[in-house]
């Protein structure tokens, strides 16, 4: 079935037109006829097979229609999202796809100021994506009225409902309408986060693509055995022997991701970090960097692996080995989007040889093994620029970016 072929809203069939889709990929195959329906829907689906076009395109539809026949003012459908990024991304797709449409559209998040923010919902929107933390305070100033949702959608659900934000969402269920539709997306699932999502619809329809093989076909996935010491040597080496290709790197922890960007511009390779230390404006500099070209390393924490659609990603790396599956399947996500091919490669320290284990067990299957031979092992290490002696000023470095760290949360706290 092609796009041209659904009972849509013309200005949305243009605007799919005009980015090029003609046929709907599986997930959106499979959604997009039970929302329209005003079906509870509950979907779980590899990352890069676009998911946010399986909720926005049905959304703006049923909104445009209800639009057209007239209605009350105020926000009809509320998106939440876990971070600033994915929120920012969420709203691009909406609006992309209801350029032609009536529909108004705006995201709100922390990290800057409120007053804009309020003035547009003020002026009235009909699709609200949201970070947790803006939202409710908000809501708490009685400057946003959430009394009017129609349509509630929980984006990366599984994080949305872990137990950071768990008590937030069952919060918000006293804001909004008992008598609404709610959509679930995710690429992963388990079965506490299920038991939660099902206790806040009615009669969900179940999508589950690929329950068994999280990480997409078109994802070539192996792991390395690199000592945690190397592990800068390992990555120095897999950037320049790939220039100019695009690489994401994810490492542990905010003071982690700025030794690893020190340890590569020792050796003259430009990169660049993005975290939740970062503020705001930085974050959506380099992103818009890294999307554009103009930066082809990026260093993050995990704040980047949920949902962000980066384009042309060749390479993910798994600097340091994620702490959960769900974690690792976001990840590897981030590289073959839609029918893209992507590599992703995890560096796997002793220490971390557990983790490898549990990852490999929720996979169902293991990851392939780059076997590295002592020679060859040796010959990474040897053709380092980098100074294998100098201790000293590494620990220097270290100790003053964990000086860094500390003083911004102190700053944070008096605010």
């Amino acid at each position: 079935m092609k796009f041209d072929q659904y009972h849509i809203y013309d200005g949305i069939k243009k605007a799919i037109a005009k980015e090029g889709y003609k046929k709907p990929t599986d997930i959106q195959f499979k959604s997009i006829p039970p929302i329209l329906k005003g079906e509870d829907v509950l979907a779980i689906a590899q990352t890069g097979t676009g998911k946010t076009a399986a909720f926005a395109i049905p959304i703006l539809h049923l909104l445009q229609e209800r639009k057209i026949k007239g209605r009350a003012d105020g926000v009809k459908c509320l998106v939440m999202a876990p971070t600033h990024e994915l929120a920012q991304q969420i709203e691009k797709v909406f609006q992309s796809l209801g350029k032609h449409t009536s529909i108004t559209v705006f995201c709100i998040h922390g990290g800057v100021n409120q007053d804009p923010q309020i003035q547009k919902i003020n002026e009235g929107i009909d699709i609200l994506i949201a970070t947790p933390g803006r939202l409710f305070d908000l809501v708490h100033q009685d400057v946003l009225r959430l009394h009017r949702i129609e349509i509630l959608v929980l984006d990366e659900a599984d994080h949305m409902l872990d137990l950071g934000f768990i008590k937030d969402i069952q919060d918000l269920m006293k804001f909004i309408p008992k008598h609404r539709q709610t959509l679930f997306f995710s690429a992963t699932i388990n079965e506490y986060i299920k038991k939660i999502a099902y206790s806040l619809v009615k009669n969900a329809i179940r999508i589950q693509l690929s329950p068994k093989n999280p990480v997409a076909k078109n994802i070539e996935h192996a792991v390395a055995y690199v000592a945690m010491d190397d592990k800068r040597f390992f990555l120095e080496n897999l950037i320049k022997t790939h220039e100019p290709h695009k690489l994401l790197v994810f490492v542990r922890t905010k003071v982690r991701a700025e030794r690893v960007k020190k340890a590569m511009e020792r050796v003259n390779i430009q990169a660049d970090t993005i975290h939740s230390d970062r503020v705001q404006k930085d974050r959506e500099a380099i992103m818009k960097s890294f999307r554009g070209g103009q930066l082809n390393i990026l260093i993050a924490t995990d704040i980047s692996a949920r949902g962000i659609d980066i384009p042309n990603v060749d390479y993910v790396v798994n600097y340091d080995m994620p702490e959960t599956s769900e974690n690792y399947v976001h990840r590897v996500g981030r590289t073959g989007r839609g029918r893209e091919k992507g590599k992703a490669v995890s560096f796997c320290s002793t220490e971390e040889q557990e983790k490898l284990k549990e990852i490999e067990n929720n996979l169902s299957k293991p990851i392939q093994k780059i076997n590295l031979s002592k020679g060859e092992y040796s010959i990474v290490l040897d053709s380092s620029e980098a100074s294998h002696s100098d201790w000293k000023s590494l620990i220097k470095e270290a100790e003053i970016e964990q000086q860094k760290v500390e003083a911004i949360k102190k700053k944070r706290k008096k605010r």
